[in-house]
């Protein structure tokens, strides 16, 4: 797959996938600024370098966290058989979209279980956070961001799983990068907006189209996945079949 379309669906996969950060981020969002004096509260302009420093470091652990995935996918790839890998890689991806679409829909719960397991790393690393409260500067803020990207969160492992297929620490950081920009409309709003945002993402229907559509995102990789396959062994089959001519 392009890489091009690659990030694009990790922007998309964030845009829709963030219907749940709403509903799970959006409160954290909220609780941090309640220790900002209620000025800066009332003044969107004042709460903008806050919210942009929060939103930065979150989306800074994400890239970090697609690096180290996109590393440890390119020495497996260096010691399984290249196209092996790859497949097993393009798998866990479309099985994880697919996860992700069944979840936000309602349908499958499955990836709770994957937060909870997550829980017990970061309750290792939320009290790193408690220093940096209450948040009176935004280099707190960017810190506590920095934090706050290491939240467990279902849509962040799948989201992982696109980094796994990429082979490569950079590719990696930068398919995150993506996906971290897709979440900030649904986390950058504040006052009126987020509260519509909040009401609109509690409708039944809104989380149904946003998991569907996730969900043909697996469908799809699944798909290519097959037909890549398919390709790899013509092309196997072919430099066999020359091998016994020669």
């Amino acid at each position: 797959m392009p890489t091009e379309i690659t990030l694009v669906s990790a922007f998309l996969v964030g845009l829709l996938g963030s219907v749940h950060c709403l509903g799970m981020c959006g409160g954290i969002v909220g609780a941090l600024t309640l220790g900002l004096h209620e000025d800066i509260r009332r003044s969107p302009a004042r709460l903008f370098p806050y919210l942009l420093a929060y939103n930065t470091g979150r989306i800074a652990s994400y890239a970090v966290a697609g690096a180290l995935v996109g590393f440890l996918s390119a020495q497996i790839l260096h010691i399984a058989p290249p196209a092996q890998a790859r497949l097993a890689a393009k798998i866990i991806t479309g099985g994880f979209m697919i996860a992700l679409g069944l979840y936000l829909a309602g349908w499958w719960p499955g990836l709770s279980a994957l937060e909870r397991l997550g829980g017990k790393l970061w309750v290792r690393i939320e009290p790193f956070g408690r220093r940096f409260l209450p948040v009176n500067h935004p280099a707190k803020a960017l810190a506590l961001g920095l934090v706050w990207g290491w939240l467990p969160c279902g849509l962040v492992y799948s989201a992982l799983a696109l980094s796994l297929a990429t082979g490569n620490a950079a590719r990696g950081a930068l398919l995150m990068l993506a996906f971290g920009l897709g979440t900030l409309p649904m986390l950058f709003a504040m006052g009126a907006t987020a509260r519509w945002l909040g009401n609109v993402v509690r409708l039944v229907w809104v989380r149904r189209v946003a998991g569907i559509l996730i969900l043909l995102f697996g469908v799809y990789t699944l798909a290519a996945t097959g037909g890549h396959a398919g390709h790899g062994g013509e092309q196997a089959s072919h430099s066999r079949s020359n091998n016994y001519e020669n």
